[in-house]
C-alpha cells in the first residue's frame, strides 16, 4: 500500500524558513513525479512545485520561484520542500503527492497524497 507522510510544518514569522519532508513507502519513485501543493482557506488546492524523481528536473509556480526549492533523497525515498523568505500569503496546508509518469500541475492527475501539514506565516 502506497503511503505518503508529509511533515515539518509549523508557525514562522515572515522572512523565516521551514523545510517540509515527504516520506514515501509502498513503492519506489523511480518512474514517478513528486509534487507539492498547497491549499489556503477558501481557495482551491494549487500546484507549487514538482520534481521528476529519476532526473531531478524541477518546475516551480511563479509565486514561489526563487524562494522555494524542492529536492529528493532517492536512498531514503523522501522528498523535501525548502521554503525561504516566507510571506503571510504562503499560509496554507501543504500536501505532497506522487504520480506515475512525468510532470503535471493538475491536482486530479496525482494518485497518492500525504495527509497535509499546516504552515502558518505571521506578519
Amino acid at each position: 500500500q502506497v503511503q505518503l507522510v508529509d511533515s515539518g510544518g509549523g508557525l514562522v514569522q515572515a522572512g523565516g524558513s521551514l523545510r517540509l519532508s515527504c516520506a514515501v513507502s509502498g513503492h519506489t519513485l523511480s518512474s514517478y513525479t513528486m509534487a507539492w501543493f498547497r491549499q489556503a482557506p477558501g481557495k482551491e488546492r494549487e500546484f507549487i512545485t514538482g520534481i521528476i524523481w529519476s532526473s531531478g528536473s524541477t518546475v516551480y509556480a511563479d509565486s514561489v520561484k526563487g524562494r522555494f526549492t524542492t529536492s529528493r533523497d532517492r536512498a531514503k525515498n523522501t522528498g523535501y520542500l525548502q521554503m525561504n523568505s516566507l510571506k503571510p500569503e504562503d499560509t496554507a496546508v501543504y500536501y505532497c503527492a506522487s504520480r506515475w509518469g512525468g510532470m503535471s500541475k493538475t491536482t486530479s492527475t496525482y494518485t497518492n497524497w500525504g495527509q497535509g501539514t499546516q504552515v502558518t506565516v505571521s506578519s
